[in-house]
């Protein structure tokens, strides 16, 4: 897959089927419309594009509104869009001035003529252009005027939930995390850095890695959870806790006693297990981690 970082580096001499979106996820549903252009692009001799933006939307649009978490970091993105063999990745500078471009000028003048757009394949509820004032009605409208043709995918639903990037994090913030992966089609989770925490569980023989998250990135409802570690790829059983007071998060590394201080790990959140407890003693802590190790490991049949 070839990464190009503006629309304008895009070679405009070969002959594309595209989608737009943010892909954040890049769940279920997203996956149904990749493979929909890949089976088209193979049938018309078209390269695949999907056309994505950074920052995401909605932290230009609304500055005052920081809350949104992401589910993807641009390079986990890359990554798993990488995975889907789609030809050519566009990542657009997503700014104020971008979002005021009227939904006809951006499919002549990006779509069209510097894309070389022949075919396009939009989700159900697709919008585009300045004030989103562009769905797929209008891109049917002027499909014929371009000269490319058009296909909508459908909402795609799961156990009667229909699949949104928006539910997603929904279920993560509300520590359903089980729902969250099941629609999204892989474990949720997220590198961190390993940091300098207080080292009080290592009295109790529980020792944890303080992990710092990028900003960015969605942490799910505080608790704890049963979740799988990487390290140097190797795979590692474990428990991770997630404060409410602070969204600190620790986790304890089953059978494993490195120093990997400064180091980047990957976390995979695999199952909620409770939610935190206050406990006044290290004795009480101890005897509450040891039930939930007992929990975890009976979890991964360990």
């Amino acid at each position: 897959m070839k990464v190009h970082h503006s629309i304008k580096d895009f070679p405009s001499n070969i002959k594309t089927i595209v989608t737009i979106g943010t892909f954040d996820g890049v769940h279920k549903g997203h996956k149904v419309i990749l493979e929909k252009m890949n089976k088209i692009a193979s049938q018309k001799d078209l390269q695949s594009v999907i056309l994505t933006f950074s920052p995401h939307p909605r932290q230009v649009l609304y500055p005052e509104n920081q809350n949104i978490r992401l589910l993807n970091t641009l390079e986990e993105k890359k990554d798993i869009l990488e995975i889907n063999s789609l030809d050519h990745i566009v990542i657009q500078n997503f700014t104020k001035d971008f979002s005021r471009i009227k939904s006809v000028n951006f499919i002549r003048d990006y779509l069209v003529n510097k894309l070389n757009m022949k075919y396009m394949v939009v989700g159900y509820n697709h919008q585009f252009g300045r004030n989103r004032e562009g769905d797929y009605n209008n891109l049917l409208e002027i499909s014929s005027l371009y000269a490319f043709e058009i296909e909508k995918i459908g909402a795609q639903e799961i156990n009667n939930i229909k699949v949104s990037s928006t539910k997603i994090r929904n279920f993560l913030l509300q520590g359903n995390i089980s729902i969250a992966n099941n629609l999204l089609g892989y474990n949720y989770g997220f590198s961190a850095k390993v940091i300098h925490g207080d080292k009080l569980a290592r009295k109790i023989n529980f020792p944890t890695a303080n992990l710092q998250v990028c900003s960015e990135k969605l942490v799910p409802k505080c608790g704890v959870y049963a979740v799988k570690i990487y390290i140097s790829q190797k795979e590692y059983f474990g428990m991770c806790n997630i404060a409410c007071a602070n969204s600190k998060i620790e986790v304890h590394i089953f059978d494993f006693s490195k120093n990997i201080y400064a180091r980047t790990i990957k976390i995979k959140f695999i199952e909620r297990l409770r939610d935190e407890m206050k406990l006044n003693t290290l004795e009480k802590l101890k005897k509450q981690l040891e039930k939930d190790q007992i929990s975890t490991q009976k979890f991964f049949s360990l």
